[in-house]
């Protein structure tokens, strides 16, 4: 501790000099975005594709690429793609504003609100603290209780950063406080680095398993059925089917996952009985459930009887999301002025719009189906049997050249269900594979998905650890839902 303390003057000490050479990094970033999407525009258009199209691809890829890259915020290189295009001429002004009408772009905008009648009504913590007293007594069962603590929310809130960030990590810590177990030191092994480490690995399986729990699953769905007239049966992929598809490879994993990661990563700390003190103390000064958290558990109740049986009511996930958001206003649980002032969902809603923007126009110009068709020529004639799996593979840990689940899903989910499906696996298999596989590949890397560098920067677990962790889970996950997956969904007639 005394080190990483020295360490900060230290680091102060840099001043502006510091500061320039950051600049200048990011600076030669930047330029060699520009540079690179120059190479590509200028590049004769390869044949199959229009001008346009080709234009359009070379922005998208550029986009993607400096977002990965990140020289400058994301809502800043987004609004200098959205501009481009325009100037350029590659889409008239009305198709490239069309993103931001998008039902899908404001169901995440509308269950990011809702999330926060959690925080704000105590909600969240009072789960988490009812948990963690039921299994908290020791530390394999503290990490259980985090765990479904998450599961219990996920289906309510889009944001896994809201809840992983929000809500589990500052239990996290003030359990690892409680145990002398600090950031930046040996002692983190004590008990604050399994808790970190294995609540962001069943993260990424509860993403996996609402429709609503991750930012990108939206955009998934989306994708999904805006094919529906080409492949019918997509028209089946709904909230409730995603969820039931998921639920027992999910479960699997969430009880396995926690007890691998405390095998391999064990706790020097295994018997945590202040745990359960601790929250059955704050449970004590929280006293009886409010009024608004009752109105909060009564909207959640609501929401998921509308997106389970949406279908046979004949609502859409986002007119739910509204009835939600309408009813937390109403009874003032939620205020206006708040919402307006949450710059991060706005910030979300920007740049996810142009993101989507561009994705559907590539589909209508025909190059989500060129791409398709290419990459089926490298595996042409191969059954699907054995190509998927590769397919799968390739998908999944791709991931690790991306820093963001839906720059990722935006620029490959579409072509590689196109190819999929081209080369005879069955719709509903295709679509469900990559869908879960979108999710599950965030626990690879520290950067991975949204709450990875909250975590890692917290300081309790080294990158070596956390990489190393992150590979062996994504193994366990792609063998649990390669097998249990398949036999469920078999079973429930998907394939």
């Amino acid at each position: 501790m005394t080190q990483n303390t020295a360490a900060i003057p230290a680091n102060q000490a840099k001043g502006a000099s510091g500061a320039s050479e950051d600049e200048s990094v990011k600076y030669g970033l930047l330029l060699g975005c520009v540079l690179f999407g120059l190479f590509l525009w200028f590049l004769p258009t390869p044949q199959g594709l229009s001008t346009t199209g080709w234009h359009l691809l070379t922005l998208f890829i550029t986009t993607i690429v400096t977002v990965v890259v990140k020289p400058m915020p994301v809502g800043t290189i987004a609004l200098v793609a959205l501009t481009l295009t325009i100037v350029t001429k590659t889409l008239t002004p009305a198709a490239a504003l069309k993103g931001f009408s998008d039902d899908v772009i404001w169901l995440v905008v509308l269950a990011l609100f809702i999330a926060k009648g959690f925080s704000v009504t105590g909600l969240g913590n009072r789960l988490a603290y009812y948990f963690t007293k039921l299994l908290g007594k020791k530390t394999l069962g503290l990490s259980y209780g985090l765990v479904a603590t998450d599961l219990i929310m996920a289906p309510a809130i889009v944001s896994v950063t809201g809840r992983i960030g929000g809500i589990i990590y500052p239990i996290i810590r003030g359990i690892a406080d409680s145990y002398e177990s600090m950031p930046f030191d040996k002692s983190a092994r004590k008990i604050g680095a399994f808790l970190t480490v294995t609540s962001f690995q069943c993260s990424v399986v509860t993403c996996a398993m609402f429709m609503t729990a991750m930012a990108a699953n939206p955009l998934i769905a989306g994708f999904v059925a805006d094919r529906t007239d080409a492949y019918p049966i997509l028209k089946e992929f709904t909230w409730t089917m995603w969820a039931l598809a998921a639920i027992v490879p999910g479960l699997i994993s969430l009880i396995v996952i926690p007890w691998v990661i405390y095998k391999i990563y064990p706790p020097e700390i295994k018997e945590t009985p202040m745990a359960s003190q601790i929250a059955s103390e704050k449970l004590k000064a929280m006293g009886r459930v409010s009024l608004n958290e009752w109105i909060m558990i009564g909207t959640i109740a609501s929401l998921l009887v509308m997106w389970i049986f949406g279908k046979d009511l004949g609502i859409k996930p986002v007119t739910a999301a509204l009835v939600g958001i309408g009813a937390l206003l109403i009874s003032k649980v939620l205020d206006w002025k708040s919402l307006v002032k949450m710059d991060s969902v706005w910030d979300t809603f920007f740049w996810f719009a142009i993101l989507l923007m561009m994705a559907a126009n590539l589909g209508e110009l025909g190059v989500s189906t060129w791409i398709s068709q290419s990459i089926e020529h490298s595996v042409g004639g191969m059954d699907w049997r054995l190509a998927f799996p590769g397919i799968l593979l390739f998908y999944f840990y791709s991931h690790y050249l991306f820093a963001s689940s839906t720059a990722h899903v935006t620029s490959m989910y579409i072509p590689f269900l196109l190819v999929s499906i081209t080369l005879g696996t069955p719709p509903l298999l295709a679509v469900l594979c990559l869908t879960f596989v979108s999710n599950l590949y965030g626990g690879l890397t520290h950067y991975s998905l949204t709450p990875a560098p909250l975590l890692f920067g917290a300081g309790y677990v080294n990158i070596k650890d956390w990489w190393k962790i992150g590979f062996i889970v994504s193994v366990i996950n792609i063998i649990i839902w390669s097998t249990a997956g398949l036999f469920w969904w078999k079973f429930l007639g998907y394939w």
